[in-house]
């Protein structure tokens, strides 16, 4: 299990001013500008680098070959592969890496500045070699420690929750191509509690919700992200949507619990190898076979997979749909438990919207847009327990307005239901967080 310091010590503490003054507020755009656009910058470097890789490991290699881009001996041979590759960067590069990324929520305190690299080294690889995680956590993580160590250059005096607080909003804002998931999970913690008194809400997300606009706006102008999957609209939800909107996501809440029981004793079994190069390797070996078993869908953070698979509705049985569900799941779980690094939010959209699938396969009388995104609002609050982004990832998968409230009650039951439950999450012991 690798650890690291945070950089830099503890970020700030709680301003007792009742409102922050237009001075105050005034000297924050051009950092929060700054911060948002180099946010985004980062994380679509990141992702267009992948994104080459991949199609010269997944296309131009076995073309050259002569071997099916897709056939289970590629599949295989490239997941080892990439835990090998991965394994090096954590065993030899400066800083292996990063902490433990079982470790690791979307966001968190500074790392030191020299262990981006080998972080985005590592990430990028796991990213174009097709292991089930997502870009979220190590992209926010180096943002974060990017934007601390430069501001505090600049201005050694400005609290380091300034900083954070800012890469975070700007990369939230990048990832989903809009500020509103930043603004809403800020809300959750920068909500001042009873009895701390402190500026008003809106005065605080001032200068993060700017930076979450500029990192929104520029993917939008760069890249033209989309989590539209072209379900079929519902403008007029029934109570029979209300009550198979509630059904679905608890079952979803439920299946997604599975894997965070799980997930502490599949890492301490990784673990019980550990050098990176023995858990690494035999990480993407496995991930291989359950990419050879679940087919092309099943690799990758799991975006575009999730829009393909949407896009078929009909076009695959409760049979197939349970296996990738199951495989995708399983690829997930490894991949997090093994020490690749990644985040689990997109994979666990293909979760859901497979699950909410299967759902509406067995009991057709399901609008599939209900089914799917009241699956994805479940896995996501199982696996992330971030019910504002759950909620936002899940309205938004939905594209459709009215569907907004009926999310809302199915949210309710899912979350009595994941409440004080293991989170895909672990702490410095290796036990689960609740």
């Amino acid at each position: 299990m690798r650890h690291l310091p945070t950089y830099g010590g503890a970020v700030a503490t709680e301003t007792s001013a009742p409102e922050a003054p237009l001075k105050v507020l005034l000297p924050q755009i051009l950092p929060a500008l700054v911060v948002g656009v180099g946010s985004a910058l980062l994380f679509l470097a990141i992702s267009g680098i992948a994104d080459q890789l991949e199609h010269v490991v997944w296309n131009t290699l076995p073309d050259a070959l002569g071997i099916g881009r897709y056939s289970s001996l590629w599949i295989i041979s490239v997941l080892t592969a990439t835990g090998i590759a991965v394994g090096l960067v954590i065993w030899k590069v400066y800083g292996h890496a990063g902490p433990d990324p079982a470790e690791g929520g979307l966001g968190g305190p500074p790392v030191p500045p020299g262990v981006v690299p080998g972080l985005l080294l590592a990430s990028t690889l796991g990213l174009a070699g097709g292991v089930s995680l997502g870009p979220e956590y190590p992209t926010i993580a180096a943002a974060i420690a990017l934007t601390f160590w430069l501001g505090r250059m600049v201005r050694a005096d400005v609290p380091g929750v300034f900083w954070v607080s800012l890469a975070t909003a700007g990369t939230f804002g990048a990832l989903f191509g809009t500020p509103v998931a930043a603004a809403l999970v800020l809300s959750e913690s920068l909500a001042t509690r009873p009895g701390r008194p402190g500026p008003a809400l809106w005065d605080r997300l001032f200068s993060p919700l700017l930076a979450a606009g500029a990192g929104a706006m520029t993917t939008q102008l760069a890249d033209h992200p989309s989590f539209n999957m072209g379900l079929p609209a519902l403008n007029d939800p029934g109570y029979e949507d209300v009550l198979a909107a509630l059904i679905v996501a608890t079952l979803a809440a439920l299946f997604g619990l599975l894997s965070c029981y799980a997930f502490p004793y599949v890492h301490r079994a990784f673990q019980r190898m550990r050098h990176p190069m023995v858990m690494l390797p035999a990480g993407g070996l496995v991930l291989g076979l359950l990419g050879a078993l679940g087919g092309q869908l099943t690799l990758f953070k799991g975006l575009t997979e999730t829009k393909e698979l949407v896009q078929s509705i009909g076009s695959y049985d409760s049979g197939e749909l349970t296996k990738l569900t199951v495989v995708k799941s399983a690829a997930l779980l490894v991949a997090a438990s093994c020490g690749f690094v990644g985040g689990r939010v997109f994979p666990a959209v293909f979760i859901g919207a497979s699950f909410g699938l299967l759902a509406q396969a067995l009991v057709p009388e399901i609008n599939p847009t209900v089914a799917v995104s009241s699956a994805v609002l479940g896995i996501l609050l199982a696996h992330t327990r971030q019910g504002w982004v759950s909620l936002f990832v899940a309205a938004v998968i939905a594209g459709s307005p009215p569907l907004v409230a009926l999310l809302v009650l199915a949210s309710l039951p899912a979350w009595l239901v994941v409440t004080g439950r293991p989170e895909m999450e672990l702490d410095q012991h290796g036990a689960s967080v609740h």
